[in-house]
Order: C-alpha cells, then structure tokens, then sequence
C-alpha cells in the first residue's frame, strides 16, 4: 500500500480516498506527514471500534500503525523512483490504485485494516450487509471530490482512476466478507 502510495501517488500529488486521501490532502497543502495525519485523523474511528467492536479495534491498531510508518518511512524514496521510471500520471494513478487496492483487501481478507474509514466501512458492512471494498469505493469518491476541489480537475480525475482501481482490486480480494 505503502508503494503504491509513495511511488505512484504522490510524485503526482494525486489522491487516495478516506483517511489516506484526507492525509495527502494534508501533506500536499501543510507539508506535514501523511503517516502522522492518518494516525491522527483514525483516532475518532478507532473509538467508534473500541466501543462497538473491540476485535476490529485490536486488529486494525497494528495496521493502521504499520502502514502509516511506511509511508512515512518510504516518502523519501518517492523522487528516486519516479526519476528513472518516468511514468506518466495516468499508468501511475492506476497501477497506485491496484498497490493500494491490492494492500487494503489483503489486510481486510485476514481481519486487519489501515484503520480510518477502512475500518468504518468493515463496521458498516456488517451493519448494512454490503461489500466491505463498495463502501469504501463511496467514500473515496467524497475524499477525491474534495481534493478535486481543492487542487484541480486533472487531480480529480486521476484521482478517480485511482479509487477505481482501488475499490475493484479491494472487492476482489474481500468478496464475501462482511456478510452474515
């Protein structure tokens, strides 16, 4: 997840949605660490869990805490990387998208998450009985539509490849989770 955010994202300054996308935001405007934003911004979602669902509590506390270290720890390496790949913003958006998509549904296949709304989304497929990976993809498009709103319409629409990507490669890895 990590990669495809530090890697494929960012050298773009193109958005992820949910708290992910919130913590780009953030970076991109205040230059502040994603990783530290989203650590920050988890917290009210992780008292929600507590309260309603302590194993998702447990479970995403280490994911949420290890992924934002990585991006943290692996945004330096971004500027190397895309230097001797040169890839274009749209191969970029979407193969971000199948990283990011491909990390988040690997986590929530073993009971796991990044926490924010990827949490949120495992707590509300449980209550509305839909796929864990569609709620998310909803979320994400209000986070890009922000982000779209704030930077600019090339921002939004690769942006929205992105989420794409990311809820289809999630939904693929988490079909049939979050149903009774």
């Amino acid at each position: 997840m990590s990669v495809g955010i530090n890697f494929f994202l960012v050298p773009f300054k193109l958005l992820d949605g949910g708290i992910i996308g919130l913590g780009l935001i953030i970076k991109y405007l205040t230059g502040v660490q994603a990783g530290l934003v989203i650590i920050g911004l988890s917290i009210p979602i992780f008292i929600l869990a507590w309260v309603y669902h302590r194993n998702y509590f447990y479970n995403s506390l280490h994911g949420m805490l290890f992924s934002s270290f990585a991006i943290d720890y692996l945004a330096p390496l971004h500027y190397p990387f895309i230097e001797s790949l040169k890839l274009a913003s749209i191969p970029s958006s979407i193969v971000g998208g199948i990283f990011i998509g491909l990390g988040i549904g690997i986590m929530l296949r073993y009971d796991t998450s990044t926490g924010g709304t990827d949490l949120l989304a495992q707590l509300l497929s449980k209550i509305i009985h839909v796929n864990v990976g569609i709620i998310i993809f909803m979320i994400d498009a209000v986070i890009i539509g922000i982000g779209g709103l704030l930077f600019s319409t090339e921002t939004l629409l690769l942006s929205a490849l992105t989420i794409i990507f990311v809820g289809v490669f999630t939904s693929l890895c988490t079909w049939n989770i979050g149903y009774p």
